[in-house]
């Protein structure tokens, strides 16, 4: 790891940022126990990242750099691919750095050397915007505990803050075999296995906040002629903090969820966009007649809840997938 992207990782060490008139403090939390998915046995298909060998298979020649390719340079199993996150992420945090006038750390709730930080008072203390990125498959147990599902209410109740949640995708919950590889083939990327289940510690955060929303399915966006992702169906009269000024679409990525609205109460939380669905492959939700997906919602403060809460993916934030000025509208929104 370049001396760049260790001093915007943090964990254990907390390093407090002094405060700056009219900035917002945003924080990156991941929740996945790193060691949990780099030590999974890459022998076995389902619910795992892949290994850096089958990315640079896969991508090929893109990855035949030697700082890719030579294992002295880089891991070629899954923390190899792990240490892609990281990388691709460094511009979302230079651009928020460049907005709010602070740096943006990167939290893990476990680390590479094994140290645990909960998200507690310790984190959301020096944070104003927190972003959770839900990348811990369900496998690795991370269970959100009673202690930080308090810290974060507390965080809630500020004005001035912002909680961003981003479960990542649920491919082939289903345990009907044929039913997954209708799934797999409707995305169509060779490196997603048949069975990918993120977010345990997102979907706990959301149950014990009253979030009425699960993350669903990994369905492949609709793209133009040019082979970019097409626009967003947008809810503009319900966009009343204009989330959305100045975005026209996010970025394409093969696989992504859909944030099923678990409540009949329309003012719980609004659908503020949708993402067209590529409906040339079936997928069993276009079998029910959806030809999008909700992509992000938003949650106003309510009786006992002072702060707004957005859900979008965490793959938004992430370079590996492009970024354009409509992008980087989206992400000034969001920490300004």
């Amino acid at each position: 790891m370049s001396e760049a992207r260790t001093a915007r990782t943090y964990n254990q060490r907390h390093v407090p940022r002094k405060y700056t008139p009219g900035g917002r403090r945003a924080s990156i939390y991941v929740s996945w126990s790193y060691p949990a998915e780099a030590g999974r046995n890459a022998a076995e298909l389902d619910n795992r990242f892949s290994t850096m060998t089958e990315v640079r298979r896969v991508a090929w020649p893109a990855y035949e750099d030697p700082k890719w390719s030579d294992p002295c340079q880089f891991q070629q199993g899954i923390g190899g691919s792990l240490e892609l996150f990281f990388w691709a992420w460094v511009p979302f945090q230079d651009f928020a750095e460049e907005v709010t006038g602070h740096p943006v750390p990167v939290y893990q709730r476990i680390d590479q050397a094994g140290f645990h930080t909960p998200l507690d008072e310790r984190v959301l203390a020096d944070t104003d915007v927190l972003f959770v990125f839900g990348l811990d498959h369900m496998i690795t147990g991370q269970e959100a505990q009673p202690g930080e599902t308090e810290a974060l209410r507390a965080f809630l109740a500020r004005e001035d803050a912002r909680l961003v949640l981003g479960p990542h995708h649920d491919v082939g919950a289903s345990d009907d075999l044929s039913v997954r590889e209708v799934e797999y083939r409707h995305h169509g990327d060779p490196l997603v296995p048949r069975q990918q289940r993120f977010a345990t510690y997102v979907r706990d955060v959301m149950k014990g906040l009253g979030v009425p929303v699960i993350n669903q399915y990994g369905l492949r966006p609709a793209t133009g002629e040019d082979n970019r992702i097409a626009p967003l169906s947008t809810n503009r009269d319900l966009d009343e903090k204009g989330w959305l000024n100045g975005v026209t679409n996010f970025n394409f990525h093969m696989h992504l969820p859909h944030y099923a609205v678990t409540t009949d109460e329309p003012k719980a939380i609004h659908v503020l966009a949708r993402q067209p669905i590529d409906t040339s492959r079936p997928h069993p939700f276009t079998d029910d007649g959806n030809t999008e997906f909700n992509m992000f919602l938003w949650m106003p403060p309510g009786d006992d809840r002072a702060a707004d809460v957005l859900l979008a993916d965490s793959t938004i934030f992430s370079t590996l997938f492009g970024a354009d000025d409509s992008l980087r509208n989206f992400w000034r929104n969001l920490v300004s």
